[in-house]
């Protein structure tokens, strides 16, 4: 899959509390076309900016732990504002609780094409 453009004028939202991943994704999602919103390192911060922008957001890109505990809340805020978003893991799939699992989940270190294959399809 060539990533060029094909999250043309999409804006994604980073949500990740470590800078230097926040970075590496940043970088992957430019060069895929799309417009960066954040990045976000806390829950609470991210809820607010997805509660106050939702209609402009097309997607996020969601750690699944910040700050050592888990994202879920932030996973529900995304999922009630129809938001498409791909969890990003260091860990396998079992890092991931039961009814969080049906999202798509990308594994850190990333392969830029599989994020960004799995971000597309969650936003479709």
């Amino acid at each position: 899959m060539e990533v060029a453009a094909t999250l043309q004028d999409r804006r994604i939202l980073v949500i990740d509390d470590d800078y230097l991943v926040a970075m590496i994704v940043v970088s992957f999602l430019e060069e895929a076309g799309a417009e960066i919103l954040g990045p976000i390192g806390q829950a609470d911060e991210a809820i607010a900016f997805i509660k106050a922008n939702g209609s402009a957001i097309d997607g996020a890109v969601l750690d699944v732990n910040l700050h050592g505990s888990k994202s879920y809340p932030v996973a529900d805020a995304l999922a009630e504002g129809k938001i498409g978003f791909v969890f990003a893991t260091g860990y396998g799939a079992d890092a991931v609780d039961g009814d969080y699992r049906k999202y798509p989940r990308c594994e850190k270190p990333f392969n830029e094409v599989l994020l960004i294959g799995a971000l597309v399809k969650a936003i479709r």
